[in-house]
């Protein structure tokens, strides 16, 4: 069974090329449906993410599923060539398994891409575009991510600032449930830091913004309050986190209204984080007591040991996914010898009930019953025996021992039993 992965992802193409060749949710089923009847393809899944378009086949070619891929988004075929890669057999098994572990991320390790690739099965399983091997092969791939996620430190430690500021402040706090957080901002990276938190179940958020309905937008995201920037002194002694990333050129917290909100708060610890470059929190609130104040230059030094930590996890990961390959490949012999035994049986259940016709025939003539047991088990042995005993006497004139020794072996003869044939 031909089976092969044809893709194009955040390191082969632009995002401009990326765009053109992604395909939206509503259209996905009936983008299934068309692969297969042009491109004539067996068994079809799309997995279409920000980063990557991957096509993954059983029985096809990879051609002309390039060419409908380039027919289908209105693309040139020479606007894909460069960018497109394809992975076959054993390869293309273990680029799936490499997508479904994050080895293949952007962010090495990240979670997020095993759920994409599920819901890219359960989509062409529901349209019926995925049978006998894409189903054992995605459902391998899912068992080896599982394993990649259990058996090494892949995805344990923040590999973005955000979730390294999040993961910091459990060192600080050991349960976030009686926390609130101040964010100070309302970019990407705050909406980030926001979205994990809420995952660490953190007690409330705040949202301060330069411009309110950008805060309320952002807050009403997570359930949270949404105030201006300068209403930061007044909720300040309220918050037991903080941190900030905004886009100001002047810092935004002083050492004075952190000092004014430490003595309200009477000295409970305020953990700290500015992420922001120029910085929005001076520097000299570091030195207050109480104060726990991180940079992005500390929470980089965090994501490049993360990374260190991950990238060794990567080895143990592709020996994992070695191990999935191999048994993705005795599986498949396992179909192979499946569709041969299924074939035998059939083969061998017509040849008896064709004699057992000719044996009632008999018996309903009169025939003794006796003489006509004898002659069906005969004619049985006989029919069943033939084309062995010529293939093997065929192999023994042409010298071809190997099948002689193949037939000891499938038949479970001894030498004794070969012996007393040749006598």
């Amino acid at each position: 069974m031909a089976i092969f992965a044809l893709g194009i992802n955040h390191r082969t193409a632009s995002l401009e090329i990326r765009e053109k060749v992604a395909f939206a949710p509503e259209q996905m089923a009936e983008a299934l449906q068309h692969a297969s009847e042009v491109a004539q393809v067996d068994e079809v899944a799309i997995l279409s993410t920000c980063n990557r378009t991957e096509i993954y086949v059983a029985n096809g070619e990879p051609e002309s599923v390039l060419d409908w891929l380039a027919e289908y988004h209105n693309l040139s075929r020479l606007a894909l060539d460069g960018c497109c890669y394809i992975y076959q057999k054993e390869d293309a098994v273990r680029h799936m398994m490499k997508v479904a572990s994050g080895l293949d991320s952007m962010i090495l390790g990240e979670p997020q891409i095993l759920g994409q690739l599920k819901s890219a099965y359960a989509v062409a399983r529901d349209a019926g575009k995925v049978s006998t091997h894409l189903n054992q092969l995605f459902q391998q791939a899912f068992s080896i991510a599982k394993r990649v996620r259990t058996e090494t430190a892949i995805g344990q430690n923040p590999v973005s600032v955000a979730y390294a500021a999040v993961n910091l402040s459990q060192q600080i706090f050991s349960d976030l449930r009686d926390v609130h957080a101040l964010l100070i901002g309302a970019g990407e990276t705050i909406e980030l830091v926001a979205r994990h938190l809420l995952e660490k179940q953190v007690g409330g958020i705040t949202v301060a913004n330069r411009t309110l309905s950008r805060a309320q937008d952002l807050a009403h995201q997570f359930g949270a309050q949404a105030i201006l920037l300068s209403e930061i002194p007044e909720f300040l002694p309220r918050a037991d986190m903080v941190i900030s990333s905004t886009a100001s050129q002047l810092p935004i917290l002083g050492k004075g209204a952190v000092e004014s909100a430490l003595k309200q708060r009477k000295h409970k610890p305020v953990f700290m984080v500015d992420i922001a470059v120029p910085r929005d929190i001076e520097p000299e609130v570091a030195t207050l007591g109480d104060v726990y104040l991180y940079t992005v230059d500390d929470l980089q030094e965090v994501i490049l040991e993360n990374m260190r930590s991950r990238e060794n996890a990567a080895n143990k990961a592709e020996e994992i996914i070695e191990e999935g390959v191999s048994a993705w490949q005795s599986q498949l012999q396992a179909l192979d010898v499946v569709d041969t035994i299924r074939a035998f049986r059939s083969s061998v259940e017509d040849t008896r009930d064709l004699e057992i016709e000719k044996a009632l025939a008999l018996l309903h003539s009169g025939q003794d019953p006796e003489a006509v047991l004898k002659s069906l088990a005969r004619n049985l042995t006989n029919k069943l025996m033939h084309t062995p005993t010529t293939r093997l006497k065929q192999a023994g004139e042409e010298g071809r021992t190997e099948h002689i020794h193949l037939a000891h072996d499938l038949f479970g003869l001894s030498k004794q039993d070969d012996s007393d044939s040749k006598k």
